[in-house]
């Protein structure tokens, strides 16, 4: 008679095998339903990874071997029925698939041996990680750096703006006023002159000599003008003229850009002065140029000296109307000081003495120009 693949009637259990020795089959049904447990959980186990990990390398190697486990477990499941039911064929084509499917994982295991011995260990893993949060760490270091870099730039750009803005303004009122001393020196140098000639050289000495003090200035920077300097500058042209007959000797003092016009403009006017009526009339005459400076006030004096008695000019010889008023009124009242000359044997001193600040600091320049020019107005205006 013709049997069919999966007829078992004609099979014994197994556990007549066994004797059907109850520990026997205790031990053996017991062991088999372990292992089934544990093959079933497995399974289970690897696909809530696969299910929570959707980064997982090779996961179709991780499927196969869940099949393949799961399959092991049916199998001994069986196999605890075969002890009191011979399904032997049924067994035998679950072992079957279980074989392929064991067959199959293990071709994909041995093609993927390069790429997981390439994988790397734990340890390697936490040393780059390791590494990545120090580059992390000096890359947060590194922008703090610079935003404390840029934050100190910001503040410095700002700072050199508003420094910049500050000295705009006052280049603008600086120079607001300086032509309006030059304007107004024009206007009275003009007044009394017949002639160009008249007119211009006296105007065009005054107004080198606000340029050399201006000039002084801008090379003294921030600290303004050293007076040594703003003086040597004056008597340049008497010197190469009547050389060692000229001295000057003071200490040292930075003056204020206000302070050194008006220095100038006095220094000017003397030089002139003394060129026509004193060291051009008497080659015995010297000039000595002084200053000092005490805790409150300046004194610049100019004192003409060893001249021949009687070939001395005085006040009405060297009266230069605009000349004059310069020495005497505009730039003591200019410097909120005052000033005296007087006419001696021996040569004329002209002395000038204000207050230190106005001199260091040019406190109240911000009129002095306007106050120059109400001088000259009151005295010459028509």
């Amino acid at each position: 008679m013709e049997r069919h693949v999966v007829d078992y009637g004609e099979y014994m259990p197994h556990g007549m095998c066994l004797l059907w020795e109850p520990w026997l089959v205790l031990l053996w049904a017991g062991s088999d339903f372990l292992i089934f447990l544990s093959y079933t959980l497995i399974p289970v186990a690897l696909f809530i990874v696969l299910r929570r990990r959707s980064e997982v390398p090779q996961p179709a190697l991780a499927v196969l071997f869940a099949a393949f486990i799961l399959l092991c477990g049916l199998t001994h499941l069986f196999m605890i029925v075969t002890l009191w039911v011979p399904i032997y064929p049924f067994v035998g084509w679950v072992k079957l698939v279980t074989g392929v499917t064991s067959m199959a994982t293990a071709i994909m295991l041995f093609r993927l041996i390069p790429d997981i011995v390439r994988l790397p260990s734990p340890a390697a893993l936490e040393g780059v990680n390791r590494g990545l949060q120090a580059e992390v760490a000096a890359h947060k270091l590194t922008l703090s750096s610079l935003d404390r870099l840029v934050e100190e730039r910001t503040t410095e750009l700002e700072a050199a703006t508003t420094a910049l803005a500050v000295q705009a303004r006052e280049a603008v009122h600086r120079s607001s006023n300086l032509l309006s001393v030059v304007h107004t020196l024009a206007l009275q140098s003009a007044k009394g002159s017949s002639t160009i000639g008249d007119f211009l050289d006296p105007f065009l000495g005054r107004l080198r000599a606000l340029a050399e003090a201006t000039r002084s200035v801008a090379r003294g920077g921030e600290a303004g003008a050293q007076i040594g300097p703003l003086i040597d500058s004056a008597l340049t042209v008497p010197r190469e003229t009547y050389g060692t007959r000229i001295t000057a000797c003071g200490p040292p003092l930075s003056v204020s850009a206000t302070a050194a016009q008006h220095l100038g403009l006095a220094l000017h006017e003397l030089a002139t002065n003394t060129h026509k009526y004193g060291l051009g009339a008497d080659e015995a005459l010297g000039v000595a140029v002084t200053w000092q400076a005490d805790e409150d006030s300046f004194t610049l004096e100019w004192r003409e000296h060893g001249g021949r008695g009687g070939q001395q000019a005085g006040p009405q010889d060297r009266a230069d109307g605009f000349g004059t008023t310069l020495l005497v009124s505009i730039v003591p009242a200019t410097l909120g000081g005052r000033a005296e000359r007087r006419f001696e044997p021996g040569g004329m001193i002209y002395r000038l003495t204000v207050p230190l600040v106005a001199i260091t600091t040019g406190a109240g320049s911000s009129e002095d120009d306007a106050l120059a020019a109400r001088i000259i107005e009151a005295s010459f205006g028509e």
